[in-house]
């Protein structure tokens, strides 16, 4: 099946040279790291896990950022407005740190890592079936940011 695939494939950090699955990879491990810290409610695990997720999506802002970005502007502005809500999610967090205001910081995370594990559609099909992964059903479901 197409998530045990996932699990067994990222266990791991992906080889270099594939900015998409290091992306993925990094998000994921972040929500994961946010889950075992909520799942524990301990205090420190749960803002040392935030802290680390809001560095990563400081990186993310300042790839998105830089001129030579080869994402389609529309994109980057979207992506963009979820990072100033992270940021704002993470300083209320922060604030007063409660194992369910996690939440919405690891379902954002694993949404996009899932939009990213995806492969793109102009990807040749022969690549999904070297792997031995299924295709996605289709798209991934939208990520919901209300609180």
């Amino acid at each position: 099946m197409y998530t045990k695939d996932l699990v067994k494939n990222y266990a791991g950090p992906p080889l270099e040279g594939n900015p998409r699955e290091a992306e993925a990879w990094a998000l994921t491990q972040a929500a994961l790291r946010m889950k075992d810290a909520a799942a524990t409610a301990d205090r420190e695990a749960m803002l040392g896990a935030a802290r680390l997720n809001w560095r990563l999506w400081t990186i993310i802002q300042a790839e998105l950022l830089a001129p030579d970005c080869p994402l389609p502007m529309d994109i980057r502005s979207n992506v963009l407005s979820l990072s100033n809500f992270i940021d704002k999610h993470t300083v209320t967090f922060i604030s007063d740190p409660r194992p369910e205001r996690l939440d919405v910081l690891i379902n954002i995370n694993r949404e996009l890592a899932g939009g990213l594990y995806t492969r793109p559609a102009d990807a040749p099909a022969a690549t999904a079936a070297e792997d031995g992964a299924e295709p996605p059903a289709g798209p991934p479901p939208s990520i919901k940011t209300s609180v």
